[in-house]
């Protein structure tokens, strides 16, 4: 039996043929399954009926044709849909190899910055530490210039006391010299 392309078949020369090769096809069912139709003694076929069947089976031949056609073009359709399928997928894998090389990029160029960042805190700490270090140098070295100028200071003021008391004894015992604190106003 033919496969059924009724489906596919749209236009109404295709209908009809379609209906005479059903028609041929329960012809030739019937004479398989009643021979006696077909063997009878008694034909009466006539030319007209053998012209009618030699019609037929052209008929039945160019829809066979066509039939083969329809398969060679879906055939071909199916190529090219799986040649368009590929090259889609070829495509798709491009983009996706695209999208992950500059992904990739990215992330090296993040980890790039990232090293930087902790280079540059890195030097941070160190200059904050150097500042550090200067500061405490400073006042270090500021007690230790300051100490001899305080001691020298220290004994100044002590000498001058002294002297100080000294001129209060000498001004209890000379007037002129007690005049002469007053006035000075020590």
């Amino acid at each position: 039996m033919f496969p059924r392309y009724d489906r596919i078949i749209e236009s109404e020369d295709d209908k009809f043929m379609n209906k005479v090769v059903h028609a041929a096809m329960l012809i030739l069912l019937f004479s398989t399954v009643f021979p006696s139709w077909v063997c009878a003694q008694n034909s009466s076929f006539s030319q007209q009926d053998r012209e009618r069947l030699t019609h037929i089976e052209q008929r039945l031949t160019n829809v066979e044709q066509r039939l083969t056609n329809i398969e060679e073009r879906l055939i071909r359709l199916e190529e090219g849909l799986k040649a368009t399928n590929q090259r889609m997928d070829d495509g798709l894998k491009a983009t996706n190899q695209r999208m992950d090389d500059g992904f990739n990029a990215l992330n090296r160029r993040m980890n790039d910055l990232n090293g930087r960042m902790g280079d540059l805190f890195g030097l941070m700490y160190v200059l904050i530490g150097g500042m550090l270090t200067l500061v405490g140098f400073v006042l270090w070295d500021r007690r230790t210039t300051i100490a001899p100028v305080v001691r020298k200071n220290r004994e100044i003021e002590e000498r001058g006391e002294k002297m100080e008391k000294v001129l209060k004894e000498l001004a209890l015992k000379d007037p002129s010299v007690a005049e002469t604190i007053k006035r000075v106003g020590l």
